[in-house]
Protein backbone atom coordinates (compact mmCIF):
# COMPACT_ATOMS: atom_id res chain seq x y z
CA UNK A 1 0.00 0.00 0.00
CA UNK A 2 2.73 2.17 0.87
CA UNK A 3 4.80 1.55 -2.30
CA UNK A 4 1.44 2.19 -4.10
CA UNK A 5 0.52 5.59 -2.53
CA UNK A 6 3.93 6.80 -2.82
CA UNK A 7 4.00 6.53 -7.04
CA UNK A 8 0.67 7.99 -7.42
CA UNK A 9 2.01 11.19 -5.07
CA UNK A 10 5.16 10.68 -7.44
CA UNK A 11 3.72 10.70 -10.65
CA UNK A 12 1.76 13.67 -9.14
CA UNK A 13 4.43 16.36 -7.96
CA UNK A 14 7.28 14.88 -10.21
CA UNK A 15 6.43 17.46 -12.92
CA UNK A 16 5.91 20.28 -10.26
CA UNK A 17 9.42 19.21 -9.22
CA UNK A 18 11.12 19.65 -12.76
CA UNK A 19 9.11 22.87 -13.48
CA UNK A 20 9.93 24.34 -9.80
CA UNK A 21 13.37 23.25 -8.48
CA UNK A 22 12.83 23.05 -4.68
CA UNK A 23 14.70 25.99 -3.43
CA UNK A 24 16.01 26.28 0.07
CA UNK A 25 13.13 26.07 2.21
CA UNK A 26 11.06 23.92 0.44
CA UNK A 27 11.01 19.82 -0.03
CA UNK A 28 9.71 17.36 -1.94
CA UNK A 29 5.85 17.33 -1.36
CA UNK A 30 5.65 13.70 -2.75
CA UNK A 31 7.24 11.38 0.20
CA UNK A 32 5.64 13.71 2.94
CA UNK A 33 1.97 13.15 1.54
CA UNK A 34 2.58 9.63 0.92
CA UNK A 35 3.41 8.74 4.10
CA UNK A 36 0.79 10.48 5.72
CA UNK A 37 -1.32 8.96 3.66
CA UNK A 38 -0.15 5.28 4.89
CA UNK A 39 0.20 6.39 8.64
CA UNK A 40 -4.07 6.52 8.48
CA UNK A 41 -4.64 4.46 5.59
CA UNK A 42 -6.36 6.81 3.35
CA UNK A 43 -6.37 4.42 0.43
CA UNK A 44 -8.74 1.89 2.52
CA UNK A 45 -11.03 4.88 2.58
CA UNK A 46 -13.88 6.04 -0.21
CA UNK A 47 -16.56 7.72 2.29
CA UNK A 48 -17.10 7.57 5.81
CA UNK A 49 -19.45 8.20 9.05
CA UNK A 50 -18.74 9.34 12.93
CA UNK A 51 -20.72 10.69 15.49
CA UNK A 52 -21.45 12.11 18.71
CA UNK A 53 -21.63 14.78 20.90
CA UNK A 54 -20.37 18.45 19.61
CA UNK A 55 -20.69 22.29 20.41
CA UNK A 56 -21.82 25.21 18.30
CA UNK A 57 -20.20 28.69 18.83
CA UNK A 58 -22.05 31.42 17.07
CA UNK A 59 -19.16 33.75 15.21
CA UNK A 60 -19.86 37.12 15.33
CA UNK A 61 -21.79 37.26 18.50
CA UNK A 62 -19.87 37.53 21.19
CA UNK A 63 -21.36 40.17 23.75
CA UNK A 64 -17.95 42.37 23.26
CA UNK A 65 -14.87 42.36 21.02
CA UNK A 66 -12.89 40.98 23.25
CA UNK A 67 -9.61 39.16 22.71
CA UNK A 68 -8.63 35.03 23.48
CA UNK A 69 -12.38 34.46 23.93
CA UNK A 70 -14.30 31.53 22.51
CA UNK A 71 -17.75 32.50 20.49
CA UNK A 72 -20.53 31.92 22.37
CA UNK A 73 -21.60 28.61 23.12
CA UNK A 74 -25.50 28.71 22.34
CA UNK A 75 -26.15 25.38 22.89
CA UNK A 76 -24.84 21.53 22.28
CA UNK A 77 -25.15 19.43 19.39
CA UNK A 78 -26.60 16.25 20.66
CA UNK A 79 -26.68 13.27 18.48
CA UNK A 80 -23.95 14.33 16.11
CA UNK A 81 -23.46 12.75 12.77
CA UNK A 82 -21.46 13.61 10.51
CA UNK A 83 -21.08 11.67 6.52
CA UNK A 84 -18.68 12.28 4.01
CA UNK A 85 -18.47 10.46 0.71
CA UNK A 86 -15.31 11.58 -1.05
CA UNK A 87 -16.14 9.59 -4.16
CA UNK A 88 -19.73 12.11 -4.73
CA UNK A 89 -18.00 14.79 -3.08
CA UNK A 90 -21.55 15.00 -0.67
CA UNK A 91 -21.09 15.64 3.20
CA UNK A 92 -24.50 15.10 5.60
CA UNK A 93 -24.60 16.82 8.86
CA UNK A 94 -27.62 15.93 11.58
CA UNK A 95 -27.65 16.69 14.83
CA UNK A 96 -30.33 17.89 17.88
CA UNK A 97 -30.50 21.19 19.17
CA UNK A 98 -33.03 23.19 21.06
CA UNK A 99 -35.33 25.28 19.24
CA UNK A 100 -35.75 28.54 19.47
CA UNK A 101 -32.65 29.79 20.07
CA UNK A 102 -31.17 30.25 16.58
CA UNK A 103 -31.93 30.84 12.91
CA UNK A 104 -33.09 27.60 11.68
CA UNK A 105 -30.46 27.84 8.79
CA UNK A 106 -27.21 28.37 11.31
CA UNK A 107 -25.46 25.39 11.25
CA UNK A 108 -22.46 26.27 13.58
CA UNK A 109 -19.47 28.34 13.72
CA UNK A 110 -20.12 31.35 10.44
CA UNK A 111 -22.84 32.04 9.20
CA UNK A 112 -25.30 33.26 11.72
CA UNK A 113 -27.87 35.79 9.91
CA UNK A 114 -30.45 37.28 12.85
CA UNK A 115 -33.97 38.52 10.29
CA UNK A 116 -34.19 34.63 9.32
CA UNK A 117 -36.51 32.24 10.59
CA UNK A 118 -35.99 31.11 13.73
CA UNK A 119 -35.19 27.42 14.26
CA UNK A 120 -38.32 25.70 15.19
CA UNK A 121 -37.65 21.76 15.94
CA UNK A 122 -35.24 20.51 17.55
CA UNK A 123 -33.66 17.74 15.04
CA UNK A 124 -31.60 19.59 12.37
CA UNK A 125 -30.13 18.53 9.24
CA UNK A 126 -27.48 20.13 6.25
CA UNK A 127 -26.76 18.53 2.99
CA UNK A 128 -23.83 19.81 0.19
CA UNK A 129 -24.28 17.90 -3.17
CA UNK A 130 -22.19 19.89 -5.60
CA UNK A 131 -22.97 23.27 -6.24
CA UNK A 132 -26.34 22.48 -3.93
CA UNK A 133 -26.59 23.25 -0.40
CA UNK A 134 -30.14 22.93 1.84
CA UNK A 135 -31.12 22.45 5.44
CA UNK A 136 -33.96 21.05 7.25
CA UNK A 137 -35.81 22.22 10.15
CA UNK A 138 -37.35 18.65 11.39
CA UNK A 139 -37.70 15.32 10.68
CA UNK A 140 -39.61 15.82 7.34
CA UNK A 141 -40.24 19.34 6.53
CA UNK A 142 -39.49 20.68 3.35
CA UNK A 143 -35.74 21.38 2.40
CA UNK A 144 -34.37 25.07 2.59
CA UNK A 145 -31.76 26.53 0.05
CA UNK A 146 -28.29 27.33 1.37
CA UNK A 147 -26.56 30.57 0.80
CA UNK A 148 -24.02 30.67 -1.74
CA UNK A 149 -21.04 31.14 1.28
CA UNK A 150 -22.74 28.22 3.15
CA UNK A 151 -22.20 25.90 0.23
CA UNK A 152 -18.78 27.07 -0.05
CA UNK A 153 -18.05 26.16 3.43
CA UNK A 154 -19.84 23.04 3.20
CA UNK A 155 -17.90 22.07 -0.21
CA UNK A 156 -14.44 23.01 1.89
CA UNK A 157 -15.51 20.84 4.77
CA UNK A 158 -15.11 17.42 2.83
CA UNK A 159 -11.47 18.35 2.12
CA UNK A 160 -10.23 19.66 5.37
CA UNK A 161 -10.10 16.26 7.64
CA UNK A 162 -6.91 14.15 6.96
CA UNK A 163 -8.10 11.69 4.37
CA UNK A 164 -10.02 14.42 2.33
CA UNK A 165 -6.81 16.40 1.98
CA UNK A 166 -4.59 13.95 1.11
CA UNK A 167 -7.35 13.03 -1.77
CA UNK A 168 -7.26 16.41 -2.58
CA UNK A 169 -3.63 17.20 -3.01
CA UNK A 170 -4.28 14.87 -5.86
CA UNK A 171 -7.00 16.58 -7.75
CA UNK A 172 -6.41 18.59 -11.08
CA UNK A 173 -4.86 21.71 -10.16
CA UNK A 174 -3.96 21.24 -6.34
CA UNK A 175 0.09 21.82 -7.17
CA UNK A 176 1.12 20.38 -3.56
CA UNK A 177 3.82 22.44 -2.32
CA UNK A 178 6.20 21.55 0.92
CA UNK A 179 7.92 23.55 3.23
CA UNK A 180 9.32 22.69 6.90
CA UNK A 181 9.66 24.09 10.01
CA UNK A 182 10.14 23.62 14.16
CA UNK A 183 7.36 24.00 16.38
CA UNK A 184 6.88 24.22 20.12
CA UNK A 185 3.38 23.16 19.61
CA UNK A 186 0.11 24.67 20.92
CA UNK A 187 0.12 25.29 24.41
CA UNK A 188 -4.29 24.35 24.85
CA UNK A 189 -3.51 21.00 22.79
CA UNK A 190 0.06 19.76 23.55
CA UNK A 191 0.69 21.27 27.17
CA UNK A 192 3.95 22.66 28.08
CA UNK A 193 6.66 21.74 25.63
CA UNK A 194 10.42 22.69 25.77
CA UNK A 195 11.63 20.66 22.83
CA UNK A 196 10.49 21.92 19.40
CA UNK A 197 9.22 19.50 16.74
CA UNK A 198 10.11 19.28 13.34
CA UNK A 199 7.19 19.81 11.15
CA UNK A 200 5.88 19.92 7.66
CA UNK A 201 3.19 22.26 6.33
CA UNK A 202 1.59 21.04 2.98
CA UNK A 203 -0.41 23.70 1.20
CA UNK A 204 -2.55 22.52 -1.77
CA UNK A 205 -5.09 24.61 -4.37
CA UNK A 206 -8.78 23.57 -3.95
CA UNK A 207 -10.94 25.97 -5.99
CA UNK A 208 -10.49 29.55 -4.88
CA UNK A 209 -8.80 28.11 -1.60
CA UNK A 210 -5.17 27.58 -0.79
CA UNK A 211 -5.56 25.33 2.16
CA UNK A 212 -2.11 23.93 4.43
CA UNK A 213 -2.20 20.84 6.63
CA UNK A 214 0.30 20.87 9.36
CA UNK A 215 1.91 17.47 9.44
CA UNK A 216 4.08 15.80 12.46
CA UNK A 217 6.63 13.56 13.06
CA UNK A 218 4.39 10.48 13.55
CA UNK A 219 3.19 11.37 9.86
CA UNK A 220 -0.06 12.47 11.37
CA UNK A 221 -2.09 15.36 10.13
CA UNK A 222 -2.75 17.84 13.06
CA UNK A 223 -3.90 21.06 11.90
CA UNK A 224 -5.46 21.71 8.69
CA UNK A 225 -5.99 25.98 7.72
CA UNK A 226 -7.51 28.22 5.16
CA UNK A 227 -8.92 31.92 4.64
CA UNK A 228 -12.80 32.40 3.90
CA UNK A 229 -14.14 35.31 3.13
CA UNK A 230 -15.96 37.15 6.01
CA UNK A 231 -17.66 40.45 5.16
CA UNK A 232 -16.75 42.13 8.27
CA UNK A 233 -13.34 40.89 8.52
CA UNK A 234 -12.45 40.25 5.13
CA UNK A 235 -9.77 36.89 5.14
CA UNK A 236 -10.37 34.96 8.12
CA UNK A 237 -9.17 31.96 9.94
CA UNK A 238 -10.73 28.74 9.33
CA UNK A 239 -8.83 25.47 10.35
CA UNK A 240 -9.80 22.37 12.38
CA UNK A 241 -7.51 20.27 14.68
CA UNK A 242 -7.79 16.91 14.69
CA UNK A 243 -6.44 14.55 17.30
CA UNK A 244 -6.65 11.29 19.25
CA UNK A 245 -6.30 9.55 16.10
CA UNK A 246 -7.73 5.82 16.47
CA UNK A 247 -7.53 2.74 14.35
CA UNK A 248 -10.96 1.80 12.91
CA UNK A 249 -9.82 -1.52 10.89
CA UNK A 250 -7.22 -0.26 8.46
CA UNK A 251 -8.21 3.33 8.74
CA UNK A 252 -7.24 5.65 10.98
CA UNK A 253 -9.40 8.84 12.10
CA UNK A 254 -9.32 11.40 15.02
CA UNK A 255 -12.33 11.39 17.88
CA UNK A 256 -11.79 14.40 19.02
CA UNK A 257 -12.24 18.10 16.94
CA UNK A 258 -12.18 21.29 17.34
CA UNK A 259 -12.82 24.59 14.95
CA UNK A 260 -11.51 27.70 15.36
CA UNK A 261 -13.22 30.33 12.78
CA UNK A 262 -11.30 33.19 13.93
CA UNK A 263 -7.50 33.56 15.04
CA UNK A 264 -6.94 31.57 18.50
CA UNK A 265 -3.94 34.03 19.77
CA UNK A 266 -3.64 35.51 23.16
CA UNK A 267 -1.04 38.08 21.56
CA UNK A 268 -2.41 38.73 17.87
CA UNK A 269 -1.87 42.66 18.47
CA UNK A 270 -3.14 43.31 15.24
CA UNK A 271 -6.45 42.48 15.69
CA UNK A 272 -8.62 43.26 18.75
CA UNK A 273 -11.18 40.28 17.99
CA UNK A 274 -9.82 36.93 19.21
CA UNK A 275 -12.29 35.00 18.72
CA UNK A 276 -11.77 31.18 18.33
CA UNK A 277 -13.27 27.98 19.11
CA UNK A 278 -16.56 27.44 16.74
CA UNK A 279 -17.32 24.21 16.35
CA UNK A 280 -15.89 20.70 18.21
CA UNK A 281 -16.67 18.00 20.55
CA UNK A 282 -15.51 14.11 20.97
CA UNK A 283 -16.84 11.41 18.45
CA UNK A 284 -15.73 8.34 19.03
CA UNK A 285 -18.52 6.49 16.69
CA UNK A 286 -16.55 5.60 13.65
CA UNK A 287 -18.08 3.59 10.83
CA UNK A 288 -15.47 3.40 8.05
CA UNK A 289 -17.10 3.28 4.67
CA UNK A 290 -20.39 4.25 5.90
CA UNK A 291 -21.77 6.20 3.14
CA UNK A 292 -24.53 9.51 3.34
CA UNK A 293 -28.04 8.53 2.42
CA UNK A 294 -30.03 10.78 1.21
CA UNK A 295 -28.08 13.49 0.25
CA UNK A 296 -29.83 13.67 -3.65
CA UNK A 297 -30.88 17.26 -4.81
CA UNK A 298 -34.63 17.69 -4.31
CA UNK A 299 -36.24 19.02 -6.73
CA UNK A 300 -37.99 22.07 -5.42
CA UNK A 301 -34.15 23.10 -4.66
CA UNK A 302 -33.07 22.39 -7.96
CA UNK A 303 -36.19 24.96 -9.51
CA UNK A 304 -35.18 27.78 -6.72
CA UNK A 305 -31.71 29.00 -7.44
CA UNK A 306 -30.30 31.23 -4.58
CA UNK A 307 -30.84 34.60 -5.64
CA UNK A 308 -30.00 37.66 -3.52
CA UNK A 309 -33.23 39.30 -2.51
CA UNK A 310 -34.20 42.76 -4.33
CA UNK A 311 -34.53 45.40 -1.97
CA UNK A 312 -37.63 46.70 -1.27
CA UNK A 313 -38.75 50.24 0.27
CA UNK A 314 -41.85 51.13 2.89
CA UNK A 315 -41.67 54.80 3.38
CA UNK A 316 -42.40 55.59 6.85
CA UNK A 317 -42.56 59.14 7.12
CA UNK A 318 -42.11 62.18 4.26
CA UNK A 319 -37.86 61.55 3.84
CA UNK A 320 -38.15 58.23 5.78
CA UNK A 321 -37.08 54.86 3.90
CA UNK A 322 -37.36 51.11 5.56
CA UNK A 323 -35.38 49.48 3.00
CA UNK A 324 -35.91 46.05 3.43
CA UNK A 325 -36.24 42.47 1.27
CA UNK A 326 -33.52 40.68 2.95
CA UNK A 327 -33.10 38.74 6.74
CA UNK A 328 -32.15 42.87 8.02
CA UNK A 329 -33.40 46.30 6.97
CA UNK A 330 -31.53 49.75 6.83
CA UNK A 331 -33.27 52.73 6.95
CA UNK A 332 -32.59 55.77 5.25
CA UNK A 333 -33.57 59.39 6.98
CA UNK A 334 -33.04 62.55 4.27
CA UNK A 335 -32.27 66.15 6.03
CA UNK A 336 -31.53 69.10 4.20
CA UNK A 337 -28.68 68.75 2.55
CA UNK A 338 -27.75 64.84 3.36
CA UNK A 339 -28.87 61.99 3.72
CA UNK A 340 -28.06 59.70 6.83
CA UNK A 341 -28.53 55.35 7.44
CA UNK A 342 -29.38 53.68 9.67
CA UNK A 343 -27.37 49.90 10.29
CA UNK A 344 -25.40 48.19 6.90
CA UNK A 345 -26.02 44.41 7.80
CA UNK A 346 -25.17 41.38 5.47
CA UNK A 347 -22.64 42.23 2.93
CA UNK A 348 -20.91 44.83 0.89
CA UNK A 349 -23.58 43.60 -2.38
CA UNK A 350 -26.64 44.40 0.19
CA UNK A 351 -25.36 47.53 1.29
CA UNK A 352 -24.72 48.71 -2.05
CA UNK A 353 -28.39 47.53 -3.74
CA UNK A 354 -29.49 49.98 -0.53
CA UNK A 355 -27.37 52.36 -1.67
CA UNK A 356 -28.32 52.58 -5.03
CA UNK A 357 -32.27 52.71 -4.14
CA UNK A 358 -31.43 55.56 -1.56
CA UNK A 359 -29.77 57.98 -4.71
CA UNK A 360 -32.33 56.84 -6.75
CA UNK A 361 -34.80 57.92 -4.62
CA UNK A 362 -33.38 60.83 -3.40
CA UNK A 363 -30.34 62.33 -5.73
CA UNK A 364 -27.65 64.68 -5.41
CA UNK A 365 -28.05 64.36 -1.45
CA UNK A 366 -24.68 62.37 -0.05
CA UNK A 367 -25.06 59.77 2.32
CA UNK A 368 -23.21 61.85 4.96
CA UNK A 369 -23.74 59.28 8.13
CA UNK A 370 -23.89 55.18 8.58
CA UNK A 371 -25.59 54.78 12.30
CA UNK A 372 -24.12 51.77 13.66
CA UNK A 373 -26.07 49.75 16.48
CA UNK A 374 -23.18 47.19 17.32
CA UNK A 375 -20.46 45.35 16.96
CA UNK A 376 -22.37 41.46 15.83
CA UNK A 377 -20.60 40.36 12.28
CA UNK A 378 -24.32 40.10 10.62
CA UNK A 379 -25.02 44.18 11.44
CA UNK A 380 -21.62 45.52 10.36
CA UNK A 381 -20.90 43.26 7.05
CA UNK A 382 -21.60 46.81 4.78
CA UNK A 383 -19.75 48.83 7.01
CA UNK A 384 -16.87 49.24 5.12
CA UNK A 385 -18.85 50.20 1.88
CA UNK A 386 -20.39 53.52 3.20
CA UNK A 387 -16.81 54.22 4.28
CA UNK A 388 -16.20 53.84 0.88
CA UNK A 389 -18.55 56.68 -0.31
CA UNK A 390 -17.64 58.68 1.67
CA UNK A 391 -19.95 58.46 4.72
CA UNK A 392 -18.88 58.72 8.51
CA UNK A 393 -18.99 56.18 10.13
CA UNK A 394 -21.41 56.58 13.81
CA UNK A 395 -20.97 54.29 16.69
CA UNK A 396 -21.30 53.80 20.78
CA UNK A 397 -17.85 54.18 22.14
CA UNK A 398 -17.23 50.84 22.85
CA UNK A 399 -17.24 49.35 19.32
CA UNK A 400 -14.52 52.14 18.02
CA UNK A 401 -11.53 50.20 18.95
CA UNK A 402 -12.66 47.17 17.46
CA UNK A 403 -14.10 48.53 14.15
CA UNK A 404 -11.09 50.90 13.67
CA UNK A 405 -8.64 48.08 14.15
CA UNK A 406 -10.03 45.51 12.88
CA UNK A 407 -12.62 46.16 9.96
CA UNK A 408 -12.21 49.84 8.79
CA UNK A 409 -8.26 49.01 7.53
CA UNK A 410 -6.30 48.86 4.97
CA UNK A 411 -6.09 45.11 5.28
CA UNK A 412 -5.80 43.22 1.98
CA UNK A 413 -8.60 41.14 1.21
CA UNK A 414 -7.47 38.10 -1.45
CA UNK A 415 -9.95 35.86 -0.45
CA UNK A 416 -13.19 38.30 -1.93
CA UNK A 417 -11.82 41.87 -2.32
CA UNK A 418 -14.23 44.60 -1.44
CA UNK A 419 -14.42 48.27 -2.74
CA UNK A 420 -12.26 49.22 0.16
CA UNK A 421 -9.47 47.19 -0.62
CA UNK A 422 -9.49 47.47 -4.11
CA UNK A 423 -9.83 50.92 -4.33
CA UNK A 424 -8.93 52.18 -0.60
CA UNK A 425 -9.07 55.69 0.48
CA UNK A 426 -6.29 57.80 0.88
CA UNK A 427 -7.21 58.52 4.65
CA UNK A 428 -9.18 55.39 5.63
CA UNK A 429 -9.94 56.11 9.52
CA UNK A 430 -7.97 59.83 10.58
CA UNK A 431 -10.82 60.73 12.25
CA UNK A 432 -13.33 62.40 10.52
CA UNK A 433 -14.33 59.02 9.01
CA UNK A 434 -16.41 57.81 12.37
CA UNK A 435 -17.60 59.55 15.25
CA UNK A 436 -18.02 57.83 18.98
CA UNK A 437 -20.08 58.43 21.38
CA UNK A 438 -21.01 57.86 24.68
CA UNK A 439 -24.31 59.01 25.57
CA UNK A 440 -26.10 60.29 22.81
CA UNK A 441 -25.74 61.33 19.16
CA UNK A 442 -27.81 64.04 16.90
CA UNK A 443 -27.24 64.38 13.75
CA UNK A 444 -29.48 67.27 12.37
CA UNK A 445 -30.21 69.67 9.41
CA UNK A 446 -31.67 72.75 12.13
CA UNK A 447 -34.87 71.23 10.69
CA UNK A 448 -34.84 67.20 11.14
CA UNK A 449 -32.75 65.64 14.27
CA UNK A 450 -32.29 62.04 14.61
CA UNK A 451 -31.25 61.50 18.10
CA UNK A 452 -28.83 58.49 18.74
CA UNK A 453 -28.77 56.94 21.97
CA UNK A 454 -26.44 54.46 23.98
CA UNK A 455 -29.01 51.14 25.58
CA UNK A 456 -27.49 50.07 28.72
CA UNK A 457 -27.51 47.25 29.96
CA UNK A 458 -28.54 44.60 27.59
CA UNK A 459 -27.17 40.88 27.65
CA UNK A 460 -27.03 40.35 23.85
CA UNK A 461 -24.17 42.80 23.12
CA UNK A 462 -22.43 45.89 24.51
CA UNK A 463 -22.25 48.95 22.73
CA UNK A 464 -25.95 48.94 21.45
CA UNK A 465 -27.22 52.29 20.23
CA UNK A 466 -30.27 53.25 18.98
CA UNK A 467 -32.50 56.32 17.05
CA UNK A 468 -35.14 58.37 17.59
CA UNK A 469 -36.54 60.64 14.86
CA UNK A 470 -38.68 62.76 17.34
CA UNK A 471 -40.49 64.84 14.52
CA UNK A 472 -41.62 61.77 13.11
CA UNK A 473 -42.61 59.82 16.63
CA UNK A 474 -40.01 56.66 15.08
CA UNK A 475 -38.10 55.03 17.05
CA UNK A 476 -35.37 52.90 15.15
CA UNK A 477 -33.50 49.70 16.96
CA UNK A 478 -32.06 46.54 16.12
CA UNK A 479 -32.28 43.71 18.10
CA UNK A 480 -34.26 44.76 20.77
CA UNK A 481 -37.96 44.24 19.68
CA UNK A 482 -37.52 41.81 16.19
CA UNK A 483 -41.20 41.91 15.02
CA UNK A 484 -40.16 38.78 12.70
CA UNK A 485 -40.58 36.62 15.34
CA UNK A 486 -43.99 35.49 17.17
CA UNK A 487 -44.52 36.86 19.85
CA UNK A 488 -43.20 36.07 22.96
CA UNK A 489 -44.73 34.15 26.31
CA UNK A 490 -43.49 36.84 28.21
CA UNK A 491 -41.22 40.15 27.48
CA UNK A 492 -37.28 39.05 27.09
CA UNK A 493 -34.86 41.16 28.42
CA UNK A 494 -34.20 42.87 25.39
CA UNK A 495 -37.87 44.19 25.30
CA UNK A 496 -37.38 45.10 29.00
CA UNK A 497 -34.38 47.21 28.16
CA UNK A 498 -35.72 48.74 25.09
CA UNK A 499 -39.20 49.42 27.39
CA UNK A 500 -37.00 51.02 30.47
CA UNK A 501 -34.66 53.54 28.06
CA UNK A 502 -38.02 54.67 26.22
CA UNK A 503 -39.45 55.60 29.81
CA UNK A 504 -36.39 56.96 31.00
CA UNK A 505 -35.79 58.90 27.82
CA UNK A 506 -39.43 59.93 27.94
CA UNK A 507 -40.15 59.49 24.35
CA UNK A 508 -42.93 60.07 22.15
CA UNK A 509 -42.93 57.05 19.85
CA UNK A 510 -45.73 56.11 17.60
CA UNK A 511 -43.93 53.71 15.52
CA UNK A 512 -40.94 51.09 16.10
CA UNK A 513 -38.54 50.79 13.57
CA UNK A 514 -36.69 47.32 13.65
CA UNK A 515 -33.88 46.39 11.71
CA UNK A 516 -35.09 42.82 11.76
CA UNK A 517 -39.29 42.68 10.66
CA UNK A 518 -41.94 44.74 9.60
CA UNK A 519 -42.67 48.45 11.62
CA UNK A 520 -45.42 48.07 14.21
CA UNK A 521 -47.53 51.12 16.09
CA UNK A 522 -45.80 51.23 19.64
CA UNK A 523 -49.18 49.82 20.46
CA UNK A 524 -47.76 46.20 19.25
CA UNK A 525 -44.95 46.00 21.75
CA UNK A 526 -46.41 47.74 24.55
CA UNK A 527 -49.02 44.76 24.19
CA UNK A 528 -46.40 42.69 23.99
CA UNK A 529 -44.66 43.84 27.30
CA UNK A 530 -47.73 42.60 28.77
CA UNK A 531 -48.44 43.28 32.75
CA UNK A 532 -44.69 43.80 32.72
CA UNK A 533 -44.94 47.75 31.38
CA UNK A 534 -46.51 49.43 34.61
CA UNK A 535 -46.50 52.79 32.60
CA UNK A 536 -47.57 53.40 29.75
CA UNK A 537 -46.94 56.74 27.33
CA UNK A 538 -49.84 59.69 27.21
CA UNK A 539 -50.18 63.23 26.11
CA UNK A 540 -49.06 66.10 27.95
CA UNK A 541 -49.50 69.39 27.53
CA UNK A 542 -47.62 71.34 24.54
CA UNK A 543 -47.43 68.02 22.79
CA UNK A 544 -45.55 66.59 25.05
CA UNK A 545 -45.50 62.91 27.05
CA UNK A 546 -45.46 61.53 30.39
CA UNK A 547 -45.33 57.71 31.21
CA UNK A 548 -47.85 57.20 33.48
CA UNK A 549 -49.11 54.11 35.07
CA UNK A 550 -51.43 51.99 32.59
CA UNK A 551 -54.99 51.90 32.75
Amino acid sequence: MKATIGLAFAGLVSVVGLAQPFTPGYVDPSPVLAAAAAEIGEANLRCITFSGTGYAGAVGQAFESAPNVDWPRIDTLANYTRSINFETRTIKEEFDRKPGLNPASWKYGLGWQDGTPTQKNAHQTFIVNGNDGWHIDGMGAPPVRMSPEDVERGQLEIWMNPHGFVKAARLPGANPKAVWRWELGEMGRDGPTTIPQKVHVVTITVGKYRIDATINQQNQIQRIHTMVAEPALGDFNYEHESTNQQPFGNVKWPTAWHSHQGWDDNYGFDNVSAGHNAFGGTFAKVEPNVCPDSVAVPESVRRTPYAAPAVTVDTLAPGVFLLGGGPANSIGVEFKDFMAVFEAPTSEARSLAVIEELVRRVPNKPIRYLVNSHQHFDHIGGIRTYLHIGATIVTQRKNINFLNRDVLNYRPRTVAPDMVSLWPPTELAEGYNYESFNERYVITDGTRSMHVFYVQPLRHVEGMAMAYLPADRILIQANLFDTHEAPTASPTQAMTTLYRTMKTLNLDVATLAPVHGRPVPLSTFMKAMGSAAKDCPTSGSGGSVVWQPCK
